[in-house]
């Protein structure tokens, strides 16, 4: 794998910017990585070993993407809307997995660890590269099931919604009062048909 800084300059630009986040993301990833095995995970073959579980959607998951070459239409890299600054690294060759936190406290401890920088956004951008691994995480072992139809690869399963006939692939349909539903069917959309929006503005 490169070297700390190089995959942070790398990060930062596919991001479009450096941030905290890219630090505590690319720092993140290397370590779950090294800890379950993997030493070039965006590389054949090591790449179709690794399963990455993102816990929010902010700046730390673009770079743990990038360092570890994880990806949503590869199905290697899972979103679990938790709002938490973790990630799970899952070995599917060993079965090694490994979930890391990044702690509230760290952010307490910016001043501590970059007390000469004066800008405030640099000096945490700083802090978290110099804080030692068990100040920035909280890491725990795991143990992760993925089911098959969660696996990378082509899809396996799919079915078909009885309400409105959309293909659901890889076991993501609903079974509601003995019918099998797509998942906007059976529980809504997060968006409208412009007509239907127009009409409930009139």
């Amino acid at each position: 794998m490169q070297d700390f800084e190089t995959l942070l300059e790398g990060s930062a630009r596919a991001h479009g910017h450096l941030c905290a986040g890219q630090v505590v993301g690319v720092r993140m990833a290397k370590l779950g990585c090294e800890l379950i095995g993997l030493d070039e995970p965006s590389r054949m073959p090591q790449i179709k070993k690794l399963v990455v579980y993102v816990e929010i959607d902010r700046c730390a998951t673009d770079a743990i993407a990038y360092v570890t070459g994880a990806k949503l239409g590869r199905r290697s890299l899972k979103f679990v809307d938790n709002g938490i600054m973790a990630a799970t690294f899952v070995n599917l060759e060993n079965g090694r997995a490994v979930r890391i936190v990044s702690t509230e406290e760290s952010r307490d401890l910016i001043d501590r660890y970059a007390p000469e920088v004066t800008d405030k956004r640099l000096r945490q951008v700083e802090a978290y590269k110099r804080m030692p691994d068990d100040v920035l995480f909280l890491i725990e072992p795991v143990r992760v099931e993925i089911p098959i139809h969660d696996l990378p690869g082509p899809s396996r399963f799919k079915a078909r919604c009885e309400r409105c006939g959309q293909v659901v692939r890889d076991k993501k349909e609903v079974l509601m009062g003995g019918k099998v539903l797509c998942k906007p069917c059976a529980y809504g959309t997060y968006f409208q048909p412009l007509e239907v929006a127009l009409q409930k503005e009139a």
